[in-house]
């Protein structure tokens, strides 16, 4: 793999000034030492081996951010261990909508994506069109050879195509723990600020997140039991604090209204009687449907019936309906906003 190397405005001074550049480079390779061999507050700590990959990645992504000297390569925490990488590498392919829309509020330039995409926010609108390599499901490996990108970034629906994209080019899995969907979303937002020069940047979208999610946590404090139940045509399906929309339980405090709920990776198939015997206070619908662009009664359709009609949730408004962006995207920044703009909306409508 070429090496790239981030380098200064500065490198174009005079050879009178390299010794003074030489001196600076020592002190900021001991300064990153000993970052890295210092402890991150308790706090934000993830397992000891990504403590370590990350403090690598701050240093490294600040010397970037500050244009002081250069920096080679960065390590990354992935799924399958950690992976040294060039900062800032370019041509980049992209096959995770979640990681898409990181990149897009970090506008970070993306050469190749997936095509048929139903979301309208995984691009930044700065940077030219990628080009199509396949979709989320399957790569077009030509097309990626014509690009010969320097990094592959996938996640969840990708991941099984991990070993075919590693042998054109270094291939990160950044899958989303859904177990723990806001430490790890927020640790991948932070890994891409790192690897792409964006330390700041993406410390003041966290900071976005972080203020809506304590917003909203005022809100739902003491207002009833949740439930999450996805819409697929004429089936229904609820979802734990386990899975992609666990946030709802374990970022917002909203108690479940099942607390024995199947962890599955499609939801535990249920029934309108189901809900009526359950009957949350809230009810929170993903339209999966909708979210994929099938034709079909909309979810709003489907749940108007007499038995969901006896629910506190339906008889008190208080359904609320999630983005596409939470079954396509989720824990992507676009998503987290969005899906807490409207729980908080809900809530502080709520009676």
């Amino acid at each position: 793999m070429p090496t790239n190397t981030f380098c200064s405005s500065r490198s174009t001074a005079s050879s009178f000034k390299r010794p003074l550049l030489t001196a600076m480079m020592t002190v900021l390779v001991a300064s990153i030492g000993l970052t890295a061999c210092s402890s991150p507050d308790s706090s934000d700590s993830e397992v000891n081996d990504t403590k370590v990959e990350n403090n690598t990645a701050d240093a490294a992504s600040n010397v970037a951010n500050n244009d002081a000297v250069s920096v080679a390569t960065i390590e990354v925490g992935t799924v399958k261990g950690p992976v040294s990488l060039a900062i800032n590498p370019s041509p980049l392919v992209v096959y995770d909508m979640t990681l898409m829309q990181d990149l897009a509020a970090l506008d970070v330039a993306v050469d190749g994506m997936p095509s048929g995409l139903h979301l309208d926010n995984l691009h930044s609108k700065t940077q030219p069109e990628p080009k199509s390599v396949g979709t989320v499901f399957e790569p077009d490996l030509e097309a990626l050879n014509a690009i010969q990108p320097q990094a592959i970034l996938v996640g969840s629906r990708m991941a099984e195509k991990y070993d075919a994209l590693s042998s054109i080019a270094p291939t990160l899995d950044m899958t989303i723990d859904t177990a723990n969907i806001y430490e790890s979303s927020k640790q991948r937002l932070h890994d891409l600020g790192a690897l792409f020069g964006k330390s700041d940047q993406a410390a003041k979208l966290q900071g976005n997140i972080d203020g809506l999610i304590d917003e909203t946590k005022v809100l739902t404090k003491d207002k009833g039991k949740g439930l999450v139940v996805m819409v697929n045509s004429n089936k229904l399906s609820a979802y734990g604090d386990k899975s992609r929309y666990g946030f709802i339980h374990t970022v917002l405090d909203i108690p479940m209204a099942d607390d024995q709920i199947a962890d599955a990776r499609h939801g535990q198939p249920v029934s309108f009687e189901y809900l009526q015997k359950t009957n949350p206070d809230w009810l929170f619908v993903v339209d999966r449907s909708a979210a994929i662009g099938e034709d079909g009664a909309g979810a709003k359709a489907v749940l108007d019936n007499p038995l969901v009609a006896q629910t506190n949730a339906w008889s008190k408004n208080q359904v609320v309906y999630l983005s596409p962006d939470s079954y396509l995207a989720f824990g992507g920044y676009y998503q987290w906003m969005q899906d807490l703009t409207t729980i908080k909306d809900a809530f502080a409508s709520a009676k």
